[in-house]
């Protein structure tokens, strides 16, 4: 038979400054053959954000987001990843091309559920966070009560709709240092791409 897969689709997802960017970043530097898709590159301008009752800004939700552009860039990468192997015609398990897609809706937005391969999603205490991102700044400027009256209510309810996953979701303690919870992944998906490695010569 022949090759099942010759790419790899992992996400990283978490609340809002949950770590999440700095450990895709990390991954990036140590896995050879790694690309990074950023959902917050996919925000819509503020003049299409909309704003509730009181005044906040609506962006954490998955209609403040371009998803359509987002998938298209997805798609291109796997195109140019599937060529890729094709013709160089790869086995090394350490040359499988590797997407990490990271950003805080990603579990909530269902076209994206055939992708991924592994999947883990960073937690943080509510007082962390928003200490966290009171040290951010964002344009716009988080208004006064913004992140009590949305942002950590949308984590809320975004959390509650992940109940609904049927695949497994590796959960990391987001307090954790930035070592170690690169190591944590890190070591998790070698495991993972040597398993693919016996795939591709087995299958």
């Amino acid at each position: 038979m022949g090759k099942r897969r010759h790419h790899r689709g992992n996400v990283i997802s978490c609340v809002t400054n949950g770590g999440k960017t700095t450990l895709a970043k990390n991954l990036q530097k140590h896995l050879p053959n790694c690309s990074i898709i950023c959902q917050d590159d996919f925000f819509k301008p503020e003049s299409e954000i909309e704003t509730d009752k009181n005044g906040f800004l609506q962006y954490d939700v998955l209609e403040a987001l371009n998803m359509e552009k987002m998938m298209s860039a997805i798609s291109s990468w796997k195109e140019n990843a599937r060529c890729s192997v094709v013709s160089t015609n790869r086995e090394s398990a350490e040359e499988i091309p590797i997407l990490i897609i990271e950003g805080f809706l990603l579990f909530n937005y269902k076209p994206l559920d055939t992708i991924w391969n592994r999947s883990y999603f960073l937690t943080i205490p509510y007082e962390e966070c928003k200490r966290r991102r009171s040290t951010r700044v964002y344009e716009p400027p988080d208004s006064p009560g913004y992140f009590d009256g949305h942002v950590w209510p949308m984590y809320l309810k975004h959390r509650q709709e992940m109940q609904d996953i049927t695949w497994e979701v590796v959960y990391l303690d987001g307090t954790k240092s930035k070592e170690d919870l690169f190591l944590q992944v890190y070591e998790d998906l070698i495991q993972q791409l040597a398993k693919q490695k016996c795939l591709q010569v087995t299958a």
